[in-house]
């Protein structure tokens, strides 16, 4: 049984994932780490990587930095700046590649028009993509087209149980279904 429970040193864990706008406040935020126990810690930790970031030419290729014993990669598009953190003892190659899942996915899902008020206008959809790259810090997918189609495909689902549906979709599912029995 011990054999199979899983060992840390050999999985990657990602410990937050950051979407600032070009002013270093927050656009979508995802903690999976206990390092910043508090509000005011997370905001600490990302106004200090973006004071340290934000004079660097970032726009063609991800950069990586290291701050309080954190190994940070990012990259700036438009007015938008992704972050993905990870402990100072991962593999900035795993770091990259989910920053560049992620920023893959947004520019799918955001029809290549990334910026901040595109980005806010369409949230829901950045939020959704934090949950299927990483859970718990552990890394599920890091395909951009891949993560974009999941959460495309649950955008479009009305044929979900409503437990599984978005409080947006529920109402329209309900709309549709109350439609339908009154015109019988």
């Amino acid at each position: 049984m011990a054999g199979f429970l899983l060992n840390n040193d050999s999985c990657p864990v990602i410990k937050n994932i950051l979407l600032l706008d070009s002013e270093g406040k927050r656009v979508a935020v995802k903690y999976y780490s206990d390092d910043w126990p508090t509000n005011s810690a997370k905001l600490a930790f990302e106004k200090t990587i973006f004071t340290k970031t934000q004079k660097t030419n970032a726009r063609t290729e991800a950069e990586i930095t290291m701050s309080e014993n954190n190994i940070i990669v990012y990259k700036f598009v438009q007015d938008l700046h992704f972050f993905v953190t990870g402990g100072d003892e991962e593999n900035e190659l795993v770091l990259a590649t989910v920053l560049q899942g992620f920023f893959d996915a947004v520019t799918l899902l955001l029809r290549n028009n990334v910026d901040q008020r595109e980005a806010l206008e369409n949230l829901d959809l950045i939020l959704l993509c934090l949950d299927e790259i990483v859970d718990g810090g552990m890394v599920l997918e890091t395909d951009g087209n891949i993560i974009a189609g999941k959460v495309s495909s649950h955008n479009m689902d009305d044929g979900a149980p409503l437990s599984e549906q978005t409080i947006t979709q529920a109402l329209a599912t309900a709309r549709e279904h109350l439609t339908r029995s009154l015109l019988r």
